[in-house]
Parts: C-alpha cells; structure tokens; sequence
C-alpha cells in the first residue's frame, strides 16, 4: 500500500475515533414534564330596567316628573364606572324656536342613590347633582356614584359582579318667569346610554 493511501486512511481512522469519543462525551439521562395555562376572559353585562325611563306629554312650564330606574351588572367582572351619555331631538311643531332649544329648558335633578350609602334613609328628594339636558350632552358624569360627604361610610361608585343600584332622577321644565310660548306642542326625545368600564388590572 502507498504512502499516500495509508495517511488517508490513517486520517479517516482517526476521525472516526474522535467522533465516537465526541458522540459518547454528550450521553445523559433525560426526562420532559408539560404544564397548560387556560386565559378565560371575564364578562361585563350592563343592564337597565326600564329600558324607557320616562314616557309624559301635556308637560307646562314648573312641572316635575321623577322617576326610578335598576342598572344592574349581569356579568362576572366588577363595573368600576358607569358613564352616562347624553343625547337627544326636538321636535319644533311650530317652527318658531328660533334656534332656542328646548333641552336648555329641561332640568335634570340626579337623587341621592340609597345604595351607595351605608347611612340612612336618604330621601330620594335629596338631590346630588343638577344640570340642564343641553349642559349634559357634554358630560360623562358617573350614573351610579354620589357626592362624597362620608368617604370611609360610603360606595363611591361601581357595581360589583351581580349587584344592582335603584336609581332615581327628577325632570323638571324650568319656569323661568320669561315668556316659553314657543315651546307649545315640542317635544324631545331622550336617549341616555350607559357605559359600564372596567376596573385597573390586578394581580391573579
């Protein structure tokens, strides 16, 4: 055998052998364990009973109307807000208006909601916060929260999972000793929306 051939087969041995030396220096034991995670998201579910509040005509300068409503959280997150929204139509039989509106004359008496409170009774003729239908179009207020007058004794606002608040609001159409004829025969149509929110996130 040549030179040649016997360093070539001395090099292929010799690899040979540090392969089987490398293969046989990773050799261990081993084992596997599996673990599953399960993310189900919670529910929020706003409701409100009745759905219309309020249904009155042959209304007059000075009359009042109060009325009571259930918001109530149906799902299995607690509500930390309920944000009301505020829009509305007039309806102008005469067209006479004038640009006026008719929502600037209708006043909005939120009452004192008694399920927030862990002193009482309250008289639901205790009002919390007033403003006019116009006004309220541009604001969030928080339906289900009251005026704060003992923070430690009271629920500032929110529904937990389940609960449910009686509401009660007070319309009036605001006499304002000037002359309204021109809102003989409107009407307005009412809608308010509530929006339950969710609560900051939390350690699990």
């Amino acid at each position: 055998m040549s030179m040649k051939k016997k360093l070539g087969l001395g090099i292929a041995t010799a690899a040979l052998g540090i392969s089987l030396v490398g293969g046989g220096t990773f050799a261990y034991f081993s084992d596997t364990a599996e673990t599953t995670s399960t993310f189900a998201a919670g529910t929020l579910d706003l409701s409100a009973n009745p759905t219309t509040i309020i249904d009155v005509n042959k209304i007059k300068p000075g009359d009042w109307m109060t009325r009571s409503f259930e918001l109530k959280n149906n799902g299995s997150l607690d509500i930390a807000k309920v944000l009301l929204e505020t829009s509305y139509e007039v309806t102008d039989a005469k067209g006479d208006n004038a640009g006026e509106d008719f929502g600037k004359h209708i006043r909005v008496n939120f009452l004192w909601n008694e399920d927030k409170a862990f002193l009482g009774p309250w008289s639901p003729d205790d009002i919390v916060f007033n403003t006019t239908l116009a006004d309220l179009q541009s604001m969030s207020p928080d339906a289900v929260a009251n005026e704060v007058f003992v923070p430690i004794l009271e629920e500032r606002g929110g529904l937990k999972s389940g609960d449910s608040d009686k509401l009660y609001v007070q319309f009036q159409f605001v006499e304002n000793d000037q002359d309204q004829n021109k809102f003989q025969g409107d009407s307005l149509k009412l809608k308010w929306t509530f929006e339950g929110k969710q609560g900051s996130g939390q350690a699990k």
